[in-house]
């Protein structure tokens, strides 16, 4: 695939005439500065083709952990999401939806997998616009790479999960997948915590995060004077 012959960009802020032509040629491998420019940029005028003319190598790239954006990962998943993969073609657009699935499914069970999970997640979420098949899949998978995964997860989000804030920035809907996370983390993550030896510090964290108001913040486990 091609970037349309008509799309163009700053030269001041995105990049030149001749890495402009690089998009209008299939199949040519771009220089991982140019590939980051073209996927953070939020002002083509085709979007979609210009996400289908570099998804191969940025696949590749965000597989082997050599994607590093400067917030975190959703940033990844809102440039597929602005790319609306999902009103492709049905083939082009299963592609998408199988590569999504079977990075997640990696990350989850392989414990080489380069990109933590919580950054998987923040990428697949924004990039599906949806947070429920991922929470189902990582239900689904109990080994001990998964429960691992879990653990470094919620040792990362529950300060800004105690909050009642999303651990990372949403395109739309945050409070909603906020909810939805900390009611799946609630019920899902104490056993498997638990199983896999989690220190009761970090239990603590999540059985706070099924308490609401007063009662939270009464709890005497409740790490108030950290934030």
């Amino acid at each position: 695939m091609v970037a349309p012959p008509d799309e163009d960009n700053c030269d001041c802020h995105w990049g030149g005439a001749e890495e402009l032509a690089q998009l209008k040629v299939a199949d040519l491998v771009l220089e991982p500065d140019l590939l980051r420019r073209t996927w953070q940029a939020v002002d083509w005028g085709f979007p979609g083709d210009v996400l289908r003319r570099i998804l191969p190598q940025l696949a590749g790239e965000l597989v082997a952990g050599r994607v590093e954006p400067l917030f975190g990962m959703e940033e990844v998943g809102r440039a597929f999401a602005r790319g609306r993969w999902q009103a492709w073609p049905d083939g082009q657009a299963a592609a998408v939806r199988e590569f999504l699935c079977a990075w997640w499914a990696h990350t989850l069970t392989d414990p080489r997998a380069a990109v933590p999970a919580h950054e998987v997640l923040a990428c697949c979420a924004e990039a599906s616009g949806a947070l429920t098949p991922w929470l189902a899949a990582w239900a689904a998978q109990t080994g001990p790479v998964a429960d691992r995964r879990l653990a470094d997860a919620v040792g990362r989000w529950e300060c800004d999960l105690l909050r009642d804030e999303l651990p990372w920035r949403a395109w739309e809907g945050g409070d909603e997948r906020c909810a939805e996370l900390t009611d799946w983390l609630v019920r899902h993550a104490p056993a498997r915590l638990r199983s896999r030896g989690a220190p009761e510090e970090l239990l603590h964290r999540v059985r706070l995060l099924g308490l609401t108001g007063e009662a939270r913040w009464e709890d005497p486990h409740w790490p108030g004077y950290r934030y």
